[in-house]
């Protein structure tokens, strides 16, 4: 074996193509239980592990030899096999030092506070003095600084997630709100399942400099790679997988009036990018059973677009995909966090006139333009931006993938 990552559940995990992409050798997944894990070190047979949850404490006795800033921090995520003997390093703090510089969080003379008390706790502890914090809070269940107390650091100047709050499937929580922290300049959470945790859509909400744990998850996977090869890989290369990374993972959501082509340019856009392709009305429609009209005529407006939020909110937490929501989704602003947690948004627009009504209860039974003087401002409020759907269906398509690569 070459190289992997030793864990005790990993689960999804993108590892191994970030591996490949940044070094191109190769890298599998190693799942395994607590009493296997000192048999596979003494074996020796591998040039090189990095090592994730529950094991970056227990391979410390197992290596023999440290490097100072593992020792430091008490963990080890890096272990490399030269010629028979292991060396642990921790390259986590490389990936949260880059992920706070990349962002444009300044943490040197400012109060940081820390939620969380583990190992990614204690990196982030380490990077916060290393890049000259005035002053380091961990903030912990129980201690001296808890949730129940954090009034006494509402001075607070950057605050850095080391919790799985938030972490999919347990999207859209937060572990504190913002709001108790006036003095904030920057947040950074170490979650990268969804792109955007509730406290990073907080902290943008409040414009304030942020970042997931993604910057974070590619730079510690270049530092490893770095160390099991012996060659230096340039921070441009972090960029590029980074890129082509988000690029997987992102969302396509697609908004507007009904009949205004969001599922035909969903389609060929799907096509086009390699994700696959979903339409909520649809999804809506096998949650029910029955047909859109069916719902409205049978259970009212109210219960179609409450079964609408919850498909919303099971299809937002998932990646890759290109979302066609339907021409209502944006009169219900909880919809909004689900769909750009991990998507960027797009309004499709028509003109009214070329808009079909058949089989839409809205469009039906309310004049048009008095539908586009209500949604307008709300399609506004979703968007990212607005693409002009008067031409071919390929065009719009053109048009979203021009800006797409811009982003």
């Amino acid at each position: 074996m070459e190289y992997g990552l030793l864990g005790e559940k990993l689960g999804h995990s993108f590892s191994p193509q970030i591996h490949r992409a940044l070094a191109g050798y190769g890298y599998r997944l190693l799942p395994t239980p607590p009493e296997e894990v000192e048999p596979l070190l003494r074996e020796r047979k591998f040039k090189g592990l990095n090592v994730t949850i529950p094991y970056k404490r227990s391979v410390m006795p197992l290596c023999d030899e440290i490097d100072p800033r593992a020792a430091a921090i008490g963990a080890v995520n890096t272990v490399v096999n030269r010629d028979g003997r292991l060396t642990g390093y921790n390259t986590d703090i490389d990936g949260l030092i880059y992920m706070a510089r990349r962002a444009g969080v300044e943490l040197s003379g400012k109060k940081v506070v820390i939620l969380g008390s583990g190992g990614t706790s204690r990196t982030a502890q380490a990077a916060a003095q290393e890049l000259g914090a005035a002053e380091i809070v961990t903030v912990s269940r129980k201690g001296a600084d808890n949730y129940e107390n954090l009034s006494r650091h509402k001075d607070a100047q950057v605050i850095v997630n080391a919790t799985p709050v938030g972490m999919f499937p347990r999207c859209g929580e937060a572990p504190v709100s913002l709001a108790l922290f006036p003095c904030l300049t920057g947040v950074l959470d170490v979650v990268y399942n969804p792109l955007r945790t509730a406290l990073l859509m907080e902290a943008e909400q409040r414009g304030l400099p942020c970042s997931c744990g993604l910057p974070m998850l590619v730079a510690q996977a270049k530092e490893s790679a770095g160390l099991f090869t012996g060659v230096s890989i340039p921070d441009s290369r972090t960029e590029e997988v980074l890129q082509e990374l988000t690029a997987q993972l992102r969302n396509i959501v697609l908004i507007g009036m009904p009949g205004c082509g969001k599922s035909s340019v969903g389609r060929v856009l799907a096509g086009r990018l390699g994700k696959q392709f979903a339409d909520l009305d649809q999804l809506v429609e096998e949650e029910a059973r029955k047909p859109i009209p069916r719902i409205f005529s049978e259970d009212g407006e109210e219960a179609f677009r409450r079964l609408e939020s919850e498909v919303i909110r099971k299809i937002g937490a998932a990646t890759g995909h290109v979302l066609s929501a339907g021409g209502g989704a944006v009169t219900r602003r909880e919809n909004y966090a689900p769909l750009h947690q991990n998507g960027v948004i797009v309004h499709i627009l028509r003109d009214l006139s070329l808009l079909p009504t058949a089989g839409r209860p809205v469009s039906q039974s309310t004049d048009l333009q008095e539908l586009w003087r209500k949604r307008e401002p709300l399609y506004a409020a979703f968007a990212d931006w607005t693409v002009d759907n008067a031409g071919t269906i390929a065009d719009a398509a053109d048009e979203i993938e021009k800006e797409l690569s811009r982003r």
